[in-house]
């Protein structure tokens, strides 16, 4: 699934479990299947522009392209609408991330020529940092059990690529959705009607 589409799908996911909604309840109100909301929600399937309409609208979302521009600015008020995290989450938050650490640790002192183990443990720490939203708990506690499963040699190196690219994701999402983040035009580049 492609970085995009799992963000949506992680934002659809979010936004119905905040309405309480079960998967059948959000398939009947939008009148989708309940098995094609549990496959979008999971990457199973590529999202449909008219399916992702409908279970938006039932979640009292919009799908709006907006200029590339104005994005930042357009963030930054969804930003500010949405409640703040309950200190019980940010609490379950840094328990799951020192779990990850932890198990890190012994991974790296068990083979500390894996360079994936060091980068990985350096992106967790940079996402602690930035604080990631809720929905984000379950790559962490997944990114633990295949870090275990490494160690205990029932996991491959391919597990742990996959699990840091999962990470690098997440930090490259976190750092964009900081406020001040949105692109800065270099100095040497030629804006139109500068030219001559």
């Amino acid at each position: 699934m492609a970085y995009t589409t799992e963000q949506i799908a992680q934002n659809l996911k979010a936004a119905r479990e905040a309405k309480g909604l079960s998967q059948r309840a959000l398939a009947k109100m939008a009148d989708v299947p309940q098995s094609h909301i549990s496959r979008i929600e999971n990457g199973a399937v590529d999202l449909r522009l008219s399916s992702l309409i409908e279970i938006g609208r039932a979640l009292d979302l919009e799908v709006t392209l907006v200029p590339r521009r104005t994005l930042p600015a357009v963030q930054s008020i969804v930003r500010s609408s949405m409640p703040p995290q309950s200190t019980d989450a940010v609490t379950a938050a840094l328990k799951e991330y020192q779990k990850l650490q932890k198990t890190l640790n012994l991974a790296l002192q068990e083979s500390p020529a894996i360079k994936e183990i060091a980068q990985l443990q350096r992106q967790v720490r940079d996402l602690q940092r930035l604080k990631i939203p809720l929905p984000e708990l379950d790559v962490i506690r997944d990114a633990n059990k295949t870090v275990l499963a490494f160690k205990n040699h029932t996991k491959g190196l391919e597990d742990i690529r996959k699990v840091l690219a999962n990470f690098q994701k997440l930090r490259n999402a976190a750092v964009h959705a900081l406020p001040g983040a949105e692109r800065v035009m270099p100095a040497y580049s030629l804006v139109d009607g500068d030219h001559d």
